[in-house]
């Protein structure tokens, strides 16, 4: 019996501490946590998401090249929907009937999907069109407003380099189960690039509901509301008012412009063109079959995406290649009679002195200068082969950055290529080619595809004596730093003694005086020492690519820049009044009096009538 009634005593007290326990569970749900009673009532609530305002993105000088403006969503619950007066509902909204019509036959496709969700019916509602609503928003009970921010731009230039922002899809949400149906995500460009950044985090209201449906008020006057995070500010490399420039002198014709600053690798402007138009960003859905279907491709970023041959332009690294394998000195000469002969090949070439030194092969763009260099390259008795020496070629110019992703923050960075051995292994067999076969490269010709991004940094890496930092467009966000990588120095496998030879070329190329056969005559300004190369690429599908590079000063540069522009004929004619116009307003702030003629011929010039280079396009082999 005693044993029994201790067996009592300890039951009766386990049952008195689990109820103890039991109360001051209850105790702090019912009065102290409601958290539990706001899950538990959610029939009875309604979670309106609040959105945050997308950061700012800045140019280098504080600029704003991305804002922000005030607009509406209109949000419904469709599985509460009754019949409801459409047409009404369109003329407030001023949206097409059969807009209404397809929005609700993808509802009752997806009801299972949807459930008592509340999805977006219209975005981006402006502030008079939502006035309109709200004075008859009785009408339409199951529909509601929720205010979002949209894109707005002070400069009509960047399209393609700002990117734009757009509604999330399917396929989107698929990828990324940390955003919901009704959020936006930066597509391209700098919103691509820095959605991590610009997004912010969304909050949300509580409000209470009764059993139609409707809106009473707010949960505990609000008490429980998570308010929304705003997106960071972004400040780019980019100068709004070169950028500004690039674009006007680019109108109407189809390439590219990039400008990189040397000391630090960072692009003050990046121009695409045509490019999209800023006024359409923020409507992108609404223009994106037009802007599709425009023969010149202005979604395409030739900036980064566009391999093309570099033409001319690429002598100076082969020049530097020659130079550091011993082939050529500063003195050795080659003759040209306007051109090259050797063996039943012929590269032909302008009139000019004959020979010519390194210095004056750069200054008049000799093509036999450097047909002689690759070719005496190619069969050294440095090497065992002309295939090994090909290979060592190559390395030499992917040291330059070329053939690869320079690794640039700036989103569908395409690497370019680069042949080798084993390219000309595969097209004529092993052993099958020689230095001739392949002379086309001598002239930045044949197989190489180099974007003008790949070209921009050729000329700072040449103006910083042999060193480049890696291109980026964003400078820092919010009390970030630029990552480290962009802060290291990349050095080419060419002695940096050895680019100050180039350089007197590429000096004398835009400043040499009258009577001397230099190509960049036109691209030169008083007191700039604006250096350059030329280049006339070859292009099977019309007229020649015009190309240009060049950077400036000459002693402690501030810009260097490249110029692609496609169909227009010669490097000279086009790229290089572009380039130098864009070197002049960024270090002078203005364009010279003297200077204002070629300005306006820029700005006059349309070249859109000569038929546009695909942007797929793919150098033929060369003989």
């Amino acid at each position: 019996m005693e044993v029994d009634k201790h067996r009592f005593q300890y039951l009766m007290a386990g049952l008195v501490a689990a109820f103890v326990i039991l109360l001051a569970q209850l105790f702090r749900l019912q009065l102290m946590d409601n958290s539990f009673k706001i899950s538990a009532d959610n029939n009875a609530l309604v979670y309106q998401t609040r959105y945050p305002a997308r950061g700012l993105i800045l140019d280098r000088n504080g600029k704003v090249l991305v804002g922000n403006k005030n607009t509406y969503d209109i949000l419904v619950t469709p599985r509460y929907v009754k019949e409801f007066d459409t047409l009404g509902l369109c003329r407030i909204l001023d949206i097409d009937p059969e807009y209404a019509r397809n929005k609700f036959k993808e509802y009752r496709t997806y009801r299972t999907r949807i459930g008592y969700r509340t999805v977006t019916f219209l975005s981006q509602v402006s502030q008079e069109q939502y006035s309109r609503f709200i004075d008859v928003a009785h009408k339409f009970p199951e529909f509601r407003g929720v205010p979002r921010t949209t894109r707005m731009y002070p400069y009509n230039a960047g399209g393609n380099l700002l990117g734009y922002v757009t509604e999330v899809d399917r396929d989107f949400l698929d990828k990324h189960p940390d955003y919901a149906a009704g959020d936006y995500t930066g597509r391209t460009g700098l919103e691509e690039t820095c959605e991590s950044m610009l997004r912010g985090e969304k909050g949300y209201s509580i409000y209470l509901r009764d059993a139609s449906n409707r809106i009473q008020s707010s949960y505990r006057d609000g008490a429980f509301d998570k308010p929304a995070v705003p997106g960071r500010d972004v400040v780019s490399t980019i100068d709004a008012e070169l950028q500004n420039y690039g674009e006007m002198l680019m109108r109407n014709k189809v390439g590219s412009v990039i400008a990189i600053e040397p000391s630090t690798g960072e692009i003050l402007s990046m121009i695409s063109s045509p490019g999209i138009d800023v006024s359409v960003l923020g409507q992108i859905n609404k223009y994106y079959g037009e802007i599709a279907s425009d023969p010149f491709t202005p979604m395409f970023n030739r900036a980064v995406m566009s391999p093309q041959p570099p033409g001319s332009v690429f002598k100076l690294v082969n020049a530097l290649i020659g130079l550091q394998e011993g082939v050529i000195t500063p003195a050795t000469e080659f003759p040209c009679h306007e051109g090259f002969y050797a063996r039943g090949i012929h590269v032909g070439c302008h009139s000019h002195k004959s020979p010519v030194d390194m210095t004056e092969a750069i200054m008049t763009s000799c093509n036999a200068y450097f047909c002689y260099m690759f070719r005496d390259l190619l069969e050294s008795p440095r090497f065992s082969s002309e295939a090994e020496a090909l290979d060592r070629w190559a390395e030499y110019v992917r040291s330059f950055g070329f053939g690869t992703r320079l690794g640039s923050d700036f989103p569908s960075e395409r690497p370019g290529f680069v042949p080798t051995s084993a390219t000309y292994d595969g097209i004529y067999g092993k052993g099958g080619w020689k230095a001739l076969s392949v002379i086309s490269l001598s002239i930045g010709q044949g197989e190489l595809g180099c974007t003008p991004l790949h070209l921009a940094n050729l000329a700072a890496t040449i103006a910083n004596r042999g060193h480049y930092y890696i291109p980026h467009i964003v400078r820092g966000h919010g009390s970030d730093s630029t990552d480290s990588k962009y802060r290291e120095k990349h050095y080419t496998l060419i002695d940096t003694t050895l680019f100050e030879k180039v350089i007197e070329g590429m000096y004398k190329a835009v400043n040499a005086p009258l009577g001397e056969s230099a190509t960049a005559r036109i691209a030169a300004v008083e007191g700039l020492e604006i250096c350059g190369k030329t280049g006339t690429a070859e292009n099977p599908h019309g007229d020649e690519h015009a190309v240009f590079v060049c950077f400036a000063p000459r002693e402690d540069p501030r810009i260097a820049v490249a110029v692609y522009i496609e169909n227009a004929g010669f490097g000279a004619t086009w790229a290089a009044p572009v380039a130098s116009l864009l070197v002049e307003k960024y270090l002078r702030g203005d364009i010279s009096e003297s200077r204002k003629w070629v300005e306006q011929r820029i700005l006059d010039a349309n070249l859109l009538h000569k038929v546009p280079a695909s942007p797929d396009y793919v150098p033929p082999v060369k003989d």
